[in-house]
């Protein structure tokens, strides 16, 4: 099969299967057929308000099928969607929309961003628009995702791949013409892009407007779901239902089941390799910008223990020292990734700059170390990014915003330990007048970021949190509460 532009893909899969479910949300399905026909006319719809071949157009779409008929209606103008949070505080999303500078805005209402067009959530184009194939349009970009930044305003990692795929291709363990599950939110890459292949694949998607244990569970009984994606969020909410709730449903259909996007407990996993099988339980390491990749399958993990795994062909990992030199195996360092084919080969940044060193070497901001079979096994955050739930969050993006609060000095966002997120942010805030409380505060971020961004707790100080250099020690301060 040749690789097929995303502009052709749907109307391959409606001809072989034009009646069964492309997407179910929560019971709410539209089949290959209408979805095809459908973007169709949505696509000329966009067309009509200005977008054209390699624009990007920023989709601010909760998880939903419109959320998916908006990105295939713009593939299929040969243009590049750029996913965000329908949530996303206008504050936030004007700085990605200046980044991105799309020439539509789909899920806001028009007239909010003079002179770029936007259409509202649920926008309908006209009965009147056909509905027939467009010409074949290949987008040079097949995605455009955001990302905070470590100076506090987001970036865009823009990926390098052509919209195109290989219907043949084995991707991801996805099974052709299979069925998966994403519980998760799809303008974040990794839901975006285990749901998306699985489309390209042929497979009917699941997909619900916010996790849920139990319905997730039904979902996959339902649904007869075979592949399923979750963080270990995910994973720690279904183990602690009630034990009779968590095997009451049939879900022996399921064939595999991803984690990533942050540390698993390992009891945890062993709990659900125990439960599901180790060949069952997957686990992946990547960011957005592609440049590296490791997996490891359940029981090669319990050879393994707290790996992620090795590289896959694609790409190296190397570990090196403050210096940049590689370390021996068992030694931590920093961990950097090279693509095979070259650095800047599968993304690139708007507003924002690579971490590199020589040889093309790219890194995450993880410090980890390598044993001698060549697995990797990540031990910190070099970087001061916290993960919390799944989603990756920069502390620094957190205080510009608290610090604009009037009354506040400085501040300081951390990550302690939350059994069920992982870990949850704590904002240490200088206000020596005292003019500042929790809801005030609250009310303020309300405005400014989006809701998982916002910490959980917050601790009122009088004295600096940062030294006359500017810089705060998060460790030292991290350390002295889980001490307390």
């Amino acid at each position: 099969m040749p690789v097929l532009s995303l502009s052709r893909i749907l109307s391959f899969w409606a001809e072989q299967q034009p009646d069964r479910v492309a997407i179910d949300h929560e019971g709410d399905a539209i089949s290959w057929a209408d979805l095809d026909a459908s973007t169709n006319r949505l696509a000329r719809a966009y067309e009509a308000l200005g977008v054209k071949q390699d624009d990007f157009v920023t989709i601010a779409l909760p998880n939903s099928i419109e959320f998916f008929s908006a990105c295939f209606a713009v593939w299929k103008l040969g243009a590049t969607p750029q996913p965000i949070s329908a949530k996303l505080p206008r504050h936030e999303r004007d700085q990605i929309i200046e980044l991105g500078k799309p020439s539509l805005i789909i899920g806001v209402q028009p007239g909010e961003y003079e002179g770029t067009p936007s259409v509202p959530l649920g926008f309908e184009p006209d009965a009147a628009v056909s509905d027939d194939a467009l010409p074949e349009r290949t987008a040079a970009s097949l995605k455009a995702m955001t990302s905070g930044g470590s100076t506090g305003r987001p970036k865009l990692i823009v990926s390098a791949q052509p919209a195109a795929w290989d219907t043949e291709l084995p991707f991801l363990e996805i099974q052709q013409q299979g069925a998966m599950l994403v519980p998760g939110p799809l303008y974040h890459n990794g839901p975006f892009v285990w749901a998306m292949t699985a489309l390209f694949r042929g497979c009917t998607v699941a997909i619900t407007t916010r996790f849920d244990a139990e319905k997730t569970l039904e979902t996959i009984e339902r649904v007869q779901i075979d592949i399923v994606y979750m963080v270990p969020t995910m994973m720690r909410r279904i183990w602690s239902l009630p034990e009779d709730v968590r095997t009451k449903y049939d879900i022996s259909c399921l064939k595999t089941l991803w984690h990533l996007a942050a540390p698993c407990p390992a009891w945890l996993k062993e709990c659900f390799i125990d439960w599901l099988g180790a060949e069952v339980i997957w686990e992946l390491y990547a960011g957005t910008e592609g440049q590296g990749t490791t997996m490891i399958r359940g029981d090669e993990w319990l050879e393994h223990k707290g790996s992620v795994g090795r590289p896959v062909e694609a790409c190296e990992i190397k570990i090196v020292d403050e210096t940049g030199q590689a370390v021996p195996a068992g030694e931590v360092g920093e961990v950097f990734l090279r693509p095979l084919t070259g650095q800047g080969s599968t993304y690139r940044y708007i507003g924002a700059e690579a971490k590199a060193i020589d040889g093309g070497w790219e890194s995450l901001g993880d410090l980890g170390w390598m044993d001698t079979d060549g697995y990797l096994y990540l031990t910190d955050r070099l970087s001061d990014m916290i993960l919390s739930g799944g989603a990756n969050i920069y502390p620094a993006e957190v205080e510009a915003a608290i610090d604009a609060y009037p009354g506040v000095r400085s501040s300081a966002v951390i990550g302690l330990p939350d059994e069920d997120m992982g870990a949850r942010l704590h904002a240490i805030i200088d206000r020596p007048d005292g003019a500042v409380d929790d809801a005030s505060m609250l009310a303020h971020l309300n405005e400014h970021l989006v809701r998982y961004k916002i910490p959980k707790s917050f601790e009122f100080v009088s004295d600096p949190v940062r030294d006359d250099a500017g810089k705060v020690r998060r460790k030292a301060l991290r350390e002295a509460r889980l001490t307390a």
